[in-house]
């Protein structure tokens, strides 16, 4: 439990992009749900207050040592056992200063916690909740004043009364009377007199305080801003929001809070007799949305959440993450029965195994939608939005804030932003991928943007497709192949053991079949050759060394394997990277409409041998070892390619591709496509002729 080292990296990466990687680490939530399960089970027992609180500290003391401490879990249990403390002894909780003391004493116990970005993540997550949620969650389930009638809230006797004279009123407003008490009242008009002290003392009003009277206004008046919306709570209900208050405030949003701050002074006015319902001025009882407590307290907790961490995700990564919000909604029923089935798990596996069994499986379910939700929310469009990293993208966003917060506060300019932003929207999700949809139809190849590396898929029938090298990161290749909607692979062709050319191995087998692999009949790098033999033994996967002149008709494509030809002798090359570049499968694919050479990083030695034997001729020309200068023009002649592939990564630190390179395919009349400029490149099969097509950066 906590241990993360065997996660899926793949996994990992679309929690994070989800706005889910929270999650992916122990944090003062899963703290907070254990604690408030205690306190439940407890409360049913009939225990004491006390004896709740030291139980609670007990089971996250637990919780802390079962997960093993860390930062966050460090800084969650500081907060709750300063909770329980005052659970314990009836004093109100202060989130704030709980949270304050906690960072204080983390970062003099630990200095590099400032330097930490993780940490400061949880921080900033705590505090928004602290700080925003209440009041965000009192906005969306505020009352409507359209719905506030006298005779639901006042006492009968008040239509008894007649109205009184400004004399009375002043009387009865005088500040002899004790806050909270019922004021002189010759008039009879019954009405308490709430003080600047709030609802104190209960008088004759059954709903507790529900009549307050409202200075120079006539009897029968109500300030709305200062009626509380419950009633006074039994004993045992009081106790059970005060183990609410104490554990939910630094976990779920739960602090206490009060809905008066959102509310406006609106003067409800009565023209009819005191016993009529009152109504609200024109113009100002206008309905709006309500929620439900307990969706308003999910809608405000990860709004306030992901709203204070925004600023760290901008220094750290450069990017807004615009789903965030919906997939913490769905995921969150999920995380607590995934936390305390877990936890129990861990705590009876030494003592009982076999339960520990059971419980595990419904923590399985539970995970398992977590999971679903990332990967759904991964799979958006528009899921993250790119954004200027480090100290400029935050004051771009600080900016972005300043603009935002008077237009929204606005009702006319509010209306037109949402309108313009619901078009922006239209245009992004409908509209651009009926016109520009991706995977185009008709696509025979596609060369996905892995960055500085290698990674193309050919296609081979719905849903299969040809593999051939998976790019440097297992994140980037999975994602391409989701894209294409490839889950079965029949074929892998991995030119040479170069880490911009395999390293995304792990992304190709991720809940795919694969069928077999072709490697490089060369050994020139026997230790990284061990490293992916012992992966795909792992996975029962047969590697192949086919000879020269092999081939295979899959689908629609026809791929034979050119190069090396053992028989040619040792590979030749300037130092061992030369060598190993030397060393690659080259492969020509066949279409109807035409054909490729995959030429892997072949350098000017192979390029020269392969001239001189076979002299291969294509259609598309995928550029050996991404654009470099080290080249053979007479090969780059001989193929006559009319289109030119260039898979590299912006901005890399090799230079590639070579102006040179560039200029030579220009000069022999290729036109020339680079995944650092285009993204992803699909070659289609268009009536008949090969054309290529970018999806964009």
């Amino acid at each position: 439990m906590g241990d993360v080292s065997r996660m899926d990296p793949q996994l990992t990466a679309d929690l994070n992009e989800a706005g889910l990687s929270h999650l992916n680490a122990v944090s003062g939530a899963n703290l907070a749900i254990v604690a408030s399960a205690v306190l439940a089970l407890s409360r049913l027992a009939g225990l004491p207050l006390a004896l709740r609180a030291v139980l609670a500290a007990i089971a996250m003391l637990a919780f802390a040592v079962v997960a093993r401490p860390s930062p966050s879990v460090l800084r969650a249990l500081l907060m709750g056992m300063t909770a329980a403390v005052a659970l314990g002894t009836g004093r109100t909780k202060d989130g704030v200063a709980a949270l304050s003391a906690s960072i204080l004493l983390l970062i003099l116990f630990d200095p590099e916690l400032a330097h930490s970005y993780g940490f400061a993540l949880s921080v900033f997550a705590t505090a928004g909740i602290l700080l925003l949620a209440p009041r965000w969650r009192a906005h969306l389930i505020g009352p409507d004043p359209e719905e506030t009638p006298a005779s639901a809230d006042t006492p009968d006797f008040a239509a008894e009364s007649p109205i009184p004279t400004r004399a009375d009123d002043a009387s009865r407003h005088s500040d002899s009377a004790p806050y909270g008490a019922v004021g002189s009242d010759p008039a009879g008009c019954g009405v308490v007199e709430s003080g600047s002290a709030g609802c104190g003392a209960v008088g004759s009003d059954p709903a507790g305080c529900g009549v307050v009277g409202s200075g120079s206004a006539p009897c029968g008046a109500v300030r709305p801003d200062l009626v509380p919306r419950d009633g006074i709570a039994s004993d045992s209900a009081a106790h059970s929001a005060a183990d609410s208050a104490a554990f939910g405030g630094f976990a779920s949003g739960s602090a206490s809070h009060s809905a008066d701050a959102d509310t406006p002074a609106v003067v409800l006015e009565s023209q009819e007799p005191p016993s009529a319902p009152i109504r609200s001025l024109p113009g100002r009882g206008r309905r709006r949305l309500r929620l439900p407590r307990w969706a308003a307290e999910a809608v405000a907790v990860s709004a306030a959440a992901q709203v204070a961490v925004t600023p760290v995700l901008v220094l750290m990564s450069g990017q807004l993450t615009l789903v965030a919000i919906p997939a913490n909604l769905l995921a969150g029923p999920a995380v607590a029965p995934a936390t305390i089935l877990g936890f129990v798990a861990a705590l009876v596996a030494p003592l009982w195994p076999q339960a520990a069994q059971w419980l595990v499986i419904p923590a399985g379910y539970a995970v398992g939608w977590i999971i679903m939700v990332a990967q759904w929310a991964v799979s958006m469009p528009l899921a993250t939005l790119p954004w200027p990293g480090g100290l400029p993208g935050l004051g771009l966003l600080m900016v972005a804030v300043a603009v935002l917060i008077p237009v929204l506060r606005r009702r006319t300019w509010r209306t037109a932003a949402l309108t313009m932003a619901g078009a922006a929207l239209v245009v992004a999700l409908v509209v651009r991928p009926m016109a520009k949809p991706w995977p185009p139809p008709n696509w025979l190849m596609v060369v996905c943007d892995v960055g500085q590396g290698d990674g193309m898929v050919l296609a081979a029938g719905p849903g299969r497709g040809i593999v051939v090298d998976t790019g440097p990161d297992p994140v980037v290749m999975d994602r391409c192949l989701r894209r294409l909607d490839v889950r079965d692979v029949p074929l892998l062709l991995l030119t040479h053991p170069h880490a911009d050319h395999v390293d995304g191995l792990p992304g190709v087998l991720r809940n795919r079949r694969v069928g077999a692999v072709i490697v490089s009949p060369r050994r020139v790098a026997p230790q990284e050759s061990n490293r992916i033999a012992t992966i795909l033994a792992r996975h029962r996967i047969p590697e192949w060394t086919p000879p020269s002149g092999s081939s295979w008709q899959l689908g629609p494509s026809e791929m034979t394997i050119l190069a090396p030809d053992p028989a040619q002798g040792d590979a030749e090359g300037q130092g061992e990277g030369s060598l190993i570049n030397n060393s690659s499968v080259v492969a020509r694919v066949r279409w109807r409409a035409g054909s490729a050479l995959l030429s892997g990083d072949i350098e000017t030695e192979a390029q020269d041998a392969l001239l001189r034997r076979l002299a291969p001729r294509a259609d598309i020309l995928k550029v050996p070892h991404h654009g470099s200068r080290r080249l053979d023009p007479a090969f780059f002649a001989s193929v006559g390619a009319r289109a030119a592939l260039i898979s590299v990564g912006a901005d890399n630190d090799y230079g590639h591709p070579a102006p040179s390179t560039i200029a030579l395919l220009h000069r022999l009349g290729a036109r020339v496509y680079r995944t650092d400029r285009s993204g992803d490149i699909a070659v289609i099969d268009q009536d008949g002729q090969l054309a290529v097509v970018a999806r964009g950066p």
